[in-house]
């Protein structure tokens, strides 16, 4: 099967490139890997980081794809089909 929003996702840069915005304001300190929205840039943690805002951000925002800011990853998800592009 292949996953229509992965390859209609946007290129949205990442708001941030360091942080996980959400654990920011909220005074957390503790995310494991960061990931970007394509839709919008949104900066957010992974699912394992305590939080999980990226997961959080896809709920919130209906933004279907995320990608990897990790230096050497280049791979994108999508939340919708749970599908790895």
């Amino acid at each position: 099967m292949t996953c229509p929003h992965l390859h209609a996702a946007g290129a949205a840069q990442p708001q941030i490139t360091d942080a996980c915005q959400d654990c920011l304001t909220a005074g957390f300190t503790d995310w494991v890997r960061l990931r970007s929205c394509l839709t919008c840039g949104h900066v957010a943690c992974c699912d394992s980081s305590p939080h999980r805002h990226a997961t959080a951000h896809f709920r919130d925002s209906g933004h279907p794809v995320m990608r990897s800011i990790q230096g050497g990853e280049s791979w994108r998800w999508c939340y919708i089909d749970e599908a790895l592009g």
